[in-house]
């Protein structure tokens, strides 16, 4: 039986995963540099990331590994990857297939904006919808 090709990776071993083997990653679109997106990694899929080109996370929720854009189709181009100074939290300056990165059909998922004071203000949607959610997760499936 042969180890798999992510056991032997030295470098991931310079990153510092949490106790659930995850790192956090902050994908940042590399023309505008906005801030697209927060996920998680494993070691697979920060390993398949580098060997995709294209962003692979892990889904917390799905217990998986989630290829961005595999049901959108707005999938991240990997440019480029960083680990912060105390190398537990990941970077991925991405190029974003079709200017969707967030699930509600908008260009980002930081979407809304605390504005106001502290004793009545409130989060406001300040970006919009560029596509309908039904028509990207229906259309992905035809």
């Amino acid at each position: 039986m042969t180890t798999p090709p992510v056991a032997n990776a030295k470098w991931l071993n310079r990153v510092k995963w949490d106790e659930h083997g995850l790192v956090p990653v902050i994908a940042q679109e590399a023309g505008s540099n906005d801030v697209l997106m927060f996920a998680w990694m494993n070691r697979d899929a920060l390993y398949k990331t580098v060997e995709l080109g294209e962003a692979v996370y892990w889904s917390r929720s799905r217990k998986k590994l989630w290829h961005k854009g595999e049901e959108s189709g707005h999938v991240q181009k990997v440019l480029e990857i960083r680990l912060d100074c105390d190398q537990d939290v990941v970077l991925l300056k991405v190029e974003q297939a079709g200017g969707i990165a967030c699930h509600t059909g908008r260009h980002a998922c930081f979407f809304n904006k605390f504005e106001g004071d502290p004793k009545d203000g409130d989060w406001q949607e300040v970006e919009p919808v560029l596509k309908d959610p039904e028509t990207i997760y229906t259309e992905s499936k035809k």
